[in-house]
């Protein structure tokens, strides 16, 4: 008896190959989005700053939290924002307003999180930077 494709099929076997192929994909698709978009280097080189900047200053354990949460919320944001425009760009090259808004909106996230990230920056460096200035 063959099976209805409009029925719920039963899920495939949980098996830890399936799982390891999974995050292989995944890390394709980060090693993708660093080696063909600009601002994901922006984002590496902020990154990486941000993390040195963390170290040198020691900052505290909660501080972390809060520098890994807006690093990750941006970083998430830049891929899902990579995701729409390289799937808009495949149902067409011309110019149509709706897919430009949609562009639109997701650039508009990814700059939301830099602010957001920021702002947690200032929140964080900021008084221990003024503690070494002054």
């Amino acid at each position: 008896m063959a099976s209805d494709p409009d029925l719920p099929q039963p899920a495939t076997r949980l098996s830890a190959r399936a799982r390891l192929k999974s995050f292989v994909y995944a890390g394709r698709g980060l090693h993708s989005l660093v080696r063909t978009e600009h601002n994901a280097w922006l984002h590496l080189a902020a990154s990486a700053v941000v993390i040195a900047a963390g170290f040198a200053l020691k900052i505290s354990v909660d501080d972390w939290r809060w520098i890994a949460l807006a690093i990750a919320l941006v970083w998430i944001a830049e891929a899902f924002n990579t995701a729409i425009e390289e799937l808009c760009d495949r149902f067409t090259d011309a110019f149509d307003p709706a897919i430009g808004r949609v562009k639109d909106l997701a650039a508009g996230g990814v700059l939301l999180a830099s602010v957001g990230a920021v702002i947690i920056g200032l929140l964080t460096f900021g008084p221990a930077a003024i503690d070494i200035l002054f």
